[in-house]
């Protein structure tokens, strides 16, 4: 059991177990952050409020962290407002270097510079990118360092004669690159254990067949250290002989191995470093040195003894990925010269390692020297940047304005192709950090263009927490005696402690005896079913939208539950405060819909509802319920404004009509006014009051002619004093018409009649004409026609 010093209300232990009601909107508020260092790493939006008496009744820590706009419209001051910004330092900018051949002194290779700037310090903010522009330009007359490794199998005997003159042959073509100029070479066979070579004695002295000499097998020979004498070049090589092994792919990747780790050996400078690599097979890679019983991964490291390497039958062969590091480690491009066979395979490997190249190599190498300057002006042209690994939650994007402002992004951002000597591209490099680090120290990064010795040194600082914090009072009086630091506006409290002053210790709290405290009225509701009780007082949870807002002292309160009109909370003239509406000037009303303002109710003639109604809440509410429309002034069933007055005009200006004998009584309500004609009766152009013009007949069937309008609440009558009447008709000419258009009308019959008759006699005679045409007479004798001739013949008669 223990006693309280002052009220306290509770329904969840921790208030940092307390999770807000929201599932999306602002970013700042879900992530319910409890000091200001919290707050500013959820985004580079958020900002704290360190405004000691910012927070309202029922409100939590957390409520100080929100986005900017919402921190001020919620009335905190500028000035207490926390938000660290990142920044950007040029620690070094050396200007790139431009270097000329023709040029007496030359200037050294570590005196070059062709990337700006060498060093730059970031400080970081969570969510914030921090981006610096990075040069580059290429050097005239750039050192450069080649190293010509060789496969030495039998089926490269004819290469190798080709290649004994290289070395005067490629110094003399590089001359017109550069004026500092290195060349090495060294040669590869396959690791010397069973199955790639045979291992009886005899084919260990001489693997070859037949009677060619060949000298023993071996995996890899530093022949010529790096230098600059084309002579001793040649006679080196010239002294190589052909060896052979068993499989046809080679151990050209331990030899490539080599070649880049052992820097010293080989004797590499930071220049261009370029590697050649020359064979008429394929390769052995990571795996195979299974089949020799070789288990142990390649280790990466230097193992040459007397420019020998000693480890192939100890260490697998590399993988393309390690293989891949280390030429990137070291800034050594590749240039692979093989026979067209290997084409395919070698343009594959191609693709896996960065600042490489491939060239077709003829059957007998007599095309290195074309191959290895094409080859170098590809790999030259290209500029590629990569940097080197992150730390944890820091990401890095880039962006290149290459030769003729082309842009490029995304992975095209890292590099440039088509550069010329002293063409300058630049890179928009962003750095971004989501996190703060776990030790809070300064991380270091580098990057740099892949096949050159320069680097960019990037130094990240972090910011972490804010600087009202460093300037916190520990085991402050405002944080419930000393049990917290009170810093930024609030308290950070001690382990054990929760609350927003730090007044509730956890290992003494018991909700039973502090809920009780968190309900209006004795009610059931725990802060109203709005919020959470956090030693024992509510912390009124938070809605999706930042703008609404729970609040009081048991979060019985909002700004988002009041009276709505037109689909708009108050109507949109008025405030939401505790559910109910405060409405603005001039607006009243249970949702503030109702407008104190009459000019919506003026009609035309410049009368509240057109004197047929009362203006309520801006609009007409007609009391004659004929009449209807904004302003009371549409009559559907009124017969209209010239119908509705005939009867007065008509008694009043000519002493006719139905209302003739009560004229002095019904019609007195508007002033007469006579003109002698049309032409003087007022127009509506004229006049700045409404005016309507009417035309009414009378009994006789006299048309008069008459003006109403109201002027000033004067309704005015102008009428034309004469009658237009019709003449009477004229009989004779009436008479003579009709019996003429009697008389033709008989004789237009009669030509009709007459015209179908001779149609007709017409179509009849036609008619007989092509049946008598068509009559066909029988010509066929009667039957009892008997003629009057009797002949006899004589029976004696011969015919003679």
């Amino acid at each position: 059991c223990f006693v309280l010093r002052k009220p306290v209300r509770v329904s969840d232990l921790m208030e940092r177990l307390f999770v807000p009601s929201v599932s999306e909107g602002s970013i700042c508020i879900k992530r319910n952050a409890q000091s200001c260092g919290e707050c500013i790493q959820v985004s580079e939006t958020c900002g704290w409020c360190s405004d000691p008496d910012f927070l309202g009744e029922g409100e939590p820590k957390s409520a100080r962290c929100d986005d900017l706009e919402s921190l001020k419209k919620r009335q905190c001051g500028v000035d207490n407002i926390e938000n660290p910004r990142g920044s950007v330092v040029v620690n070094r900018n050396n200007p790139v270097t431009i270097r000329k051949k023709d040029v007496a002194e030359k200037l050294k290779p570590e005196q070059i510079t062709q990337i700006q700037p060498q060093k730059l310090t970031l400080t970081l903010r969570s969510g914030e990118p921090q981006t610096f522009e990075l040069k580059f330009k290429r050097a005239e007359d750039y050192p450069i360092d080649l190293y010509y490794l060789m496969d030495l199998s039998f089926s490269m005997k004819d290469d190798l004669e080709n290649v004994k003159n290289l070395g005067t042959d490629l110094m003399r073509e590089m001359q017109e690159i550069t004026s500092d100029f290195r060349i090495g070479f060294g040669s590869f066979v396959e690791k010397t254990v069973m199955p790639y070579i045979s291992t009886t004695p005899a084919r260990l002295i001489n693997p070859c067949t037949g009677n060619q000499n060949c000298t023993s097998p071996f995996s890899y020979k530093n022949v010529l250290k790096l230098t600059n004498k084309g002579d001793e070049f040649n006679r080196l090589v010239s002294q190589q002989q052909i060896s052979g092994n068993l499989d046809s792919p080679e151990g050209g990747f331990d030899a490539i191995m080599q070649v880049a780790v052992c820097e010293e050996q080989i004797g590499w400078r930071n220049v261009t470093r370029l590697l050649v690599f020359s064979t008429d097979a394929g390769f052995h890679f990571a795996g195979d040195g299974k089949l020799g019983g070789i288990v142990l991964p390649n280790d990466g490291k230097c193992h040459l003894e007397n420019n020998m390497y000693t480890m192939s039958h100890y260490y697998d062969y590399p993988s393309i990925a390690h293989l891949v590091q280390k030429l990137s480690d070291h800034n050594i491009q590749t240039i692979f010269a093989v026979t067209e066979e290997f084409q395919p395979v070698y343009k594959e490997l191609k693709n896996l390692i960065p600042k490489s190249a491939v060239g077709t190599l003829s059957s007998n190498s007599s095309n290195v020297i074309k191959l290895i300057i094409d080859a170098y002006n590809s790999l030259s042209s290209e500029v590629i940047l990569e940097n080197g690994r992150l730390p944890e939650g820091v990401s890095i994007s880039y962006k290149s304005v290459c030769k003729n402002g082309v842009v490029g992004t995304g992975e095209n951002g890292r590099k440039c192709s088509n550069i010329s000597i002293g063409d300058e591209v630049s890179f928009q490099i962003s750095i971004e950090s989501t996190s703060c680090p776990a030790n809070n120290k300064p991380e270091v990064i580098t990057i740099k263009p892949l096949g050159f010795n320069e680097e960019v040194e990037v130094v990240l600082n972090f910011i972490c927490d804010c600087e009202c914090a460093a300037n916190g009072e520990p085991n402050s009086e405002e944080c419930d005696e000393g049990n917290g630091t009170f810093e930024c506006g609030a308290c950070k409290c001690n382990d054990g402690r929760i609350g927003r002053t730090c007044e509730c210790s956890k290992d003494e709290v018991r909700t039973e005896d502090l809920d009780a405290n968190c309900r209006k009225d004795n009610g059931t509701d725990i802060c109203s079913n709005n919020g959470d009780c956090v030693c024992g007082t509510c912390e009124c949870k938070k809605r999706e939208n930042p703008a609404e807002i729970y609040s009081g002292k048991y979060c019985e309160c909002d700004n988002f539950n009041c009276d709505r009109s037109n689909n708009q909370l108050c109507g949109g003239h008025g405030r939401c405060e505790c559910r109910k509406c405060v409405c603005d000037a001039n607006y009243t009303g249970s949702a503030c819909d109702c407008s104190l303002e009459n000019s919506t109710c003026l009609a035309k003639n410049g009368q509240i509802c057109n004197g047929r109604g009362t203006c309520e809440c801006g609009i007409c509410k007609c009391t004659n319920l004929k009449f209807q429309g904004p302003t009371c002034e549409i009559c559907p069933t009124c017969p209209g404004v010239c119908t509705e007055h005939k009867d007065c005009v008509q008694c009043r200006a000519f002493n006719a009509g139905e209302k003739k004998d009560t004229c002095e009584e019904d019609c007195n309500y508007f002033q007469l006014i006579k003109v002698n004609d049309r032409d003087k009766l007022p127009q509506p152009t004229d006049q700045s009051f409404p005016l309507t013009h009417c035309k009414e007949r009378d009994a006789n069937d006299c048309w008069f002619y008459y003006t109403y309008a109201i002027r000033n609440e004067t309704k005015e009558v102008y009428v034309v004093e004469i009658l237009e009447c019709p003449a009477g008709p004229d009989i004779i000419p009436i008479v003579v018409g009709v019996v003429a258009g009697i008389v033709l009308i008989g004789l237009a019959l009669l030509l009709i009649w007459k015209l179908l008759m001779i149609i007709h006699d017409r179509r009849e005679f036609a008619k007989f004409e092509k049946e008598k045409m068509n009559a066909k007479w029988d010509t066929g004798e009667n039957p009892i026609y008997k003629s009057a001739v009797t002949t006899v013949v004589n029976p004696k008669y011969e015919g003679k």
